[in-house]
């Protein structure tokens, strides 16, 4: 929990700077993309592309997570400047809050205006397909560490932040498209968000059916809630990368995921490129 707020600000602040200082006179991009298990590819087909490693960025943590590298690259996607954050910050890393988030508030301020959120989670809608591709319209947030605990951040956003449309209806309707007129199979849904890092059990799978959930994992969220407390738009993509605990009747594994995901990849990046391509902000 944030205690510090003058101390949050100053960190929060000189990331930002050094960004721009790398950047120098290119221009900040207002998007941002979080290439998330299977996405890494996409790292590699950004044009002009510079790439800052998370050490290197004042007060950024660093990822530990299988599968991120932890670097942020400002180049062109579909010919448009594009953030990409190539690799996240967990709950379960040990991560407090504020630190899973803290890029989210680096982005916000140095003016980005949309974020496109992409993870692996579990399939839970019985109709869902290994390795299908979901467009996230809302969330399940019960067992999240609050995001905004502590004193609201009047700089960031109010104090008690409407979560109607956390993710924006016209970037998802523009991410649905996208994938349909590439014949990229898609649905829509909501995600549960799970601190892990274990795995779910059958009974909670159950209990999370029953309340409406398509698919769970592990990040996403809380980044999601940040940026909106921000007045970012966000749009958020998951990839099945399993059925989730107790469908299949097999134990769950990360490599598993990592697979799955990875037979996802061409169409994930596929996807994401188009997206940029049709976005106008």
């Amino acid at each position: 929990m944030i205690t510090d707020i003058s101390e949050f600000i100053n960190r929060v602040d000189g990331a930002a700077e050094y960004i721009r200082s790398v950047l120098s006179e290119r221009g900040i991009p207002s998007v941002c993309i979080v290439l998330g298990s299977g996405l890494g590819p996409l790292s590699k087909m950004a044009e002009e592309a510079i790439e800052i490693p998370y050490k290197d960025i004042p007060g950024f943590p660093v990822s530990t997570a299988p599968g991120h590298k932890g670097s942020l690259i400002i180049g062109k996607l579909s010919g448009k400047p594009v953030f990409m954050m190539n690799g996240r910050f967990h709950y379960y890393e040990g991560y407090p809050m504020e630190t899973v988030t803290f890029y989210v508030r680096v982005m916000g301020r140095l003016g980005v205006k949309a974020l496109l959120l992409t993870n692996a989670s579990g399939g839970i809608n019985l109709e869902m397909k290994v390795p299908e591709l979901v467009a996230i319209t809302d969330h399940l947030s019960f067992n999240a560490e609050p995001v905004l605990r502590g004193p609201n951040i009047s700089e960031f956003g109010t104090r008690f932040p409407d979560q109607c449309h956390v993710y924006d209806p016209e970037l998802t309707d523009i991410l649905v498209n996208s994938a349909r007129d590439l014949n990229i199979r898609i649905s829509r849904g909501v995600y549960a968000y799970s601190k892990g890092p274990q795995y779910e059990t059958p009974a909670e799978i159950r209990a999370l059916r029953v309340l409406g959930a398509d698919c769970v994992g592990m990040s996403t969220v809380p980044e999601a809630i940040a940026a909106s407390h921000m007045g970012i738009r966000v749009a958020a993509m998951s990839c099945i990368t399993n059925m989730a605990a107790g469908i299949s009747g097999n134990a769950l594994s990360e490599q598993e995921v990592l697979d799955n995901a990875a037979l996802a990849s061409e169409n994930s990046c596929a996807l994401v490129k188009e997206f940029v391509n049709r976005l106008n902000i």
